[in-house]
């Protein structure tokens, strides 16, 4: 069994003040692996003071130095890509196709700092006088279980670029995950107090940082209901948000789209880290007088997806993280056969042979109206829901009715009607045809999926602040 029993603060690794433990459990079996030491209140106010001191002096840190600093960052990450497999797969079930994909890409989120840098202004003129953008002060991170170590590399990577230092708190259910990531910043050799690491509860680690006084700004990404706390919470001290939030993104097929080529892609996407993805399009749109045709290939490709453990490497959707979750998820299957969806695959309970972990099946429902649950609330899970419209502006309305605004994607035979139809569309990002992905480009979302925007200079920007000095 492994234990966590350190925090990272001011450049050394500690043990924490608190005392309170966490179990680590795996999903795909239900056993106990590890146990981890929960930083407290205590901890949070010592790592915001290092951060704190810290910044005096990186605040004022050359572009030059702060490349250096995230080129170093990149290279200890990289080192540690194979631990970072093995982790992931362990600790929260992780599939190996995911998790090796996402660890292809963890050095693209310094190198997107890096070309930013390389041409940003913090210094412009306007008429006679003088726009700087200064790093904002200390930035306390606040991350989710489901993609721990990009979330905190994109976000660490913002900030050492803005002159910023950072707190982060890590989700408690990702410590396995987090040791490796404070070992691999470690060695990157940054100077003390830059980065701190706090693995403790929302409610006790989280909520210091949402509202001690000497912490500028907040960079969150999970729920929507945990976000909207969080704003609240930061109000009194009128913190800088970045809110990347929940999602119930739709995937919209137009009727002169190839049914046999983008239907298989929407069910695999939907099932993306098995379903626990923000930005999963867990609502596909579909032509009226085609739904028959597709209920025939999604049924027949979500069949053959393999439900099954997480380090095979054949395995499409793994389990879910815990328990909790894989209650929550049946409790929606449940929801939609009681709403009167059509079940076309999957449903209730475990797939044969793998009754002690957390798996759901590979489920589809058809003839789902957007007002169900099922269409309006994030699941979290391996639960796709087919809905049919009656014509293009029909798939734009049912697009657009729902709370979120986080992704969307559209397939058209014609690029720039997908575009026309695109522009129509209220989320922060939109694919054409396939799954796409830029560190460059913004993310973020309309609506109740968030504000702020993260990634490249669109991202850099909220952790600074514009001064004007007028002559």
């Amino acid at each position: 069994m492994k234990n966590v029993n350190k925090i990272y603060i001011n450049g050394e690794f500690v043990t924490p003040h608190g005392t309170e433990t966490f179990d680590l459990i795996n999903p795909a079996n239900n056993i106990k692996i590890g146990e981890v030491i929960l930083a407290d209140k205590t901890d949070a106010k010592n790592a915001i003071e290092a951060a704190k001191i810290a910044f005096t002096s990186f605040s004022k840190s050359t572009v030059a130095e702060r490349i250096d600093y995230l080129t170093r960052l990149k290279t200890a990450v990289e080192k540690r890509k194979q631990d970072f497999i093995d982790t992931m797969i362990e600790e929260y079930g992780g599939t190996y196709q995911f998790v090796t994909i996402s660890n292809e890409h963890t050095g693209a989120w310094f190198n997107s700092m890096i070309e930013v840098l390389k041409k940003f202004e913090f210094e412009r003129t306007i008429n006679s006088s003088t726009v700087r953008l200064q790093p904002v002060g200390v930035v306390a991170i606040i991350t989710p279980w489901n993609a721990s170590n990009s979330s905190i590399a994109s976000k660490v990577a913002t900030a050492i670029a803005a002159g910023c230092t950072v707190v982060i708190k890590p989700s408690e259910m990702s410590s396995l995950q987090t040791q490796v990531l404070m070992e691999a910043f470690h060695d990157a050799g940054l100077p003390k107090g830059v980065i701190n690491f706090v693995t403790g509860l929302g409610n006790v680690v989280g909520a210091e940082l949402t509202t001690h006084p000497d912490i500028a700004k907040i960079s969150f990404t999970g729920s929507t209901a945990v976000g909207k706390s969080i704003a609240k919470n930061a109000s009194e001290t009128m913190k800088r948000l970045t809110l990347e939030l929940g999602g119930k993104s739709p995937n919209i097929i137009l009727n002169d789209a190839d049914l046999d080529q983008v239907i298989p892609v929407a069910v695999y996407g939907a099932y993306m880290n098995s379903g626990q993805a923000c930005i999963a399009p867990t609502r596909l749109l579909v032509p009226q007088e085609k739904l028959d045709e597709v209920n025939a290939i999604a049924k027949s490709v979500a069949e053959k997806i393999i439900v099954g453990l997480p380090q095979n490497e054949s395995t499409n959707v793994g389990p879910m993280v815990s328990v909790k979750q894989f209650e929550k998820v049946q409790h929606y299957i449940k929801t939609g056969i009681e709403e009167g969806a059509t079940l076309l695959a999957g449903g209730l309970g475990k797939p044969e042979g793998l009754e002690a972990g957390n798996f759901v099946k590979a489920t589809v429902f058809t003839n789902v109206r957007n007002d169900m649950k099922i269409a309006q609330e994030e699941i979290f899970g391996p639960v796709l829901s087919i809905i049919p419209y009656k014509d293009e502006e029909d798939a734009i309305s049912i697009a657009n009715d729902t709370p979120y605004g986080l992704a969307a994607y559209i397939s058209s035979a014609d690029n720039e009607r997908a575009a026309r139809v695109a522009e129509k569309i209220d989320a922060g990002r939109v694919c054409i045809n396939g799954f796409r992905h830029d560190p460059m480009v913004p993310f973020g979302g309309f609506k109740q999926s968030g504000m702020g925007r993260e990634y490249g200079e669109y991202g850099l920007e909220p952790y600074l602040e514009i001064k004007a000095i007028l002559k």
